[in-house]
């Protein structure tokens, strides 16, 4: 595919590959614009403008300026430093075998909670309770029952509080919810809130995730340990190389 040369400012090509590349450099909501007819000649534009601003300071002088040979220096240390840690932290490594023993040896850590789903009405009173208990025995349904009368803002949800595990709601609650069995409606449970009438939609029981799920995440952690370590090594090893005063 043939580069294009889109503009010679003193003597150096702008091509479209150069364009491209520095459409990339921008953040992705940003980028739909830039790939634009209108976008791509306003890049396009402040390429120019770079390039002819840097002809104009190499010509001025400002190459030999105080300032600028301090910036160029900071600028140089900051590269060689970040070089310098990368090329140590790309030292550090996690094999699968690792990653494997890992789990194995803490798959404890991995473990998805016992978890429900489930809906509930909330009223003041148990006699409120017990009256709205006889509607739904009657052919109301729970939903509607939610909607109409419990006072928790849950109601324009039909009453769904989602899915939920232990520890999460107050002790009473979390008691009936768990021992429920699904599609049964609690009687009256009593919390700090009121009353509460229960349905359990659904169960999930606990279960250890598999390697699959969590090998990345183990891998991540383990590397950035490792790296963290080795990072720390290295700056006790640079400490007795090189002299260090601290005031």
């Amino acid at each position: 595919m043939e580069n294009k040369v889109l503009a010679i400012v003193n003597g150096v090509e702008i091509t479209e590959s150069d364009l491209e590349s520095a459409i990339m450099r921008f953040p992705r909501e940003r980028q739909s614009y830039l790939n634009s007819e209108d976008g791509k000649k306003q890049l396009l534009e402040e390429m120019i403008a770079f390039e002819l601003v840097y002809n104009y300071a190499k010509d001025s002088g400002i190459e030999e300026e105080k300032e600028y040979i301090e910036l160029l220096e900071k600028a140089k240390k900051e590269i060689l430093t970040q070089t310098a840690i990368s090329k140590v932290m790309n030292e550090v490594t996690v094999t699968d075998g690792e990653v494997s023993d890992f789990y194995k040896a803490n798959e404890q850590a991995f473990v998805d909670p016992e978890m429900v789903s489930a809906k509930h009405i909330l009223v003041e009173t148990k006699e409120k309770a017990e009256e709205v208990i006889s509607e739904i025995n009657s052919g109301l349904l729970f939903e509607d029952a939610a909607k109409k009368y419990s006072s928790c803002p849950s109601n324009a949800q039909g009453g769904s509080l989602g899915r939920f595990s232990r520890g999460q709601m107050v002790p009473e609650f979390e008691e009936a919810a768990f021992g429920l069995n699904i599609g049964v409606v609690s009687e009256p449970v009593k919390t700090q809130f009121g009353y509460h009438l229960i349905k359990v939609e659904e169960k999930v029981e606990s279960a250890v995730k598999k390697l699959d799920e969590v090998k990345d995440t183990i891998k991540n952690n383990l590397l950035q340990q490792r790296q963290a370590f080795k990072y720390s090594q290295l700056n006790n090893e640079l400490k007795e190389k090189y002299t260090v005063k601290i005031f």
